[in-house]
């Protein structure tokens, strides 16, 4: 069974050095938080034209990857606690190899439907102080993934996270991964995207304009 092991949120403050505004920064916090529109009661986001909104509502990661982490970045162990990976849900007994694209989870009284991986921006590299990462997150393939909200609720650390619907079953989510950092989608993989309608609009929409690319040719 997939557990809820904790759950951030995080105000807008100076980030690294250089003092850039984020978000990233995210806290554990005890006892129910609603899930209301595109984000979690009292989490905040910096930069709303590549992060937030409706398909990066709420960003997960998997439990079960942290002590990977730990292995193979010692020099961030001590870091690697729920929250590290800037993610608003840590859940444990689920990884991107368990999902599939437009799955549909059942948390609290909310729920979310899976719809894109993470990319890391240079803000992730910040968080850790180390530069290297948001590629080491890319070449580990353990992205993380976003929600969408589907049904508004209440939610909090020990929920369970249970698959409700699968529309998918197809387009599995470490190919997504994969088609996104690298490009490498089949034919049909961008017919799949372009008609998921579980995916990010952004993601949909370039899968068509390939196809009517293709198709002008």
């Amino acid at each position: 069974m997939a557990i809820l092991t904790s759950l951030q949120i995080g105000k807008i403050a100076p980030l690294g050095a250089q003092g850039v505004p984020s978000g990233i920064v995210k806290r554990p916090v005890a006892g129910p938080v609603a899930l209301r529109g595109h984000q979690l009661n009292g989490d905040e986001t910096a930069d709303l034209t590549v992060h937030g909104g409706p398909d990066k509502a709420v960003y997960a990661y998997s439990a079960d990857h942290y002590p990977v982490w730990a292995s193979d970045r010692p020099e961030h162990a001590a870091r690697l606690i729920p929250g590290a990976f800037g993610e608003n849900l840590t859940i444990a007994g689920l990884v991107e190899d368990d999902l599939c694209i437009g799955d549909i989870h059942q948390i609290g009284t909310a729920r979310l439907q899976i719809c894109q991986p993470r990319q890391p921006c240079f803000k992730f590299g910040l968080l850790f102080g180390d530069a290297t990462m948001p590629k080491a997150l890319v070449r580990s393939g353990r992205s993380g993934w976003y929600y969408r909200v589907v049904q508004e609720g209440e939610m909090q650390a020990g929920d369970s996270v249970t698959l409700i619907e699968r529309p998918h079953p197809a387009l599995a989510f470490p190919r997504m991964v994969s088609i996104v950092n690298f490009g490498d989608a089949t034919r049909d993989e961008v017919e799949q995207m372009a008609g998921a309608d579980g995916l990010a609009i952004w993601l949909q929409r370039r899968a068509q304009a390939a196809l009517d690319e293709a198709g002008a040719a």
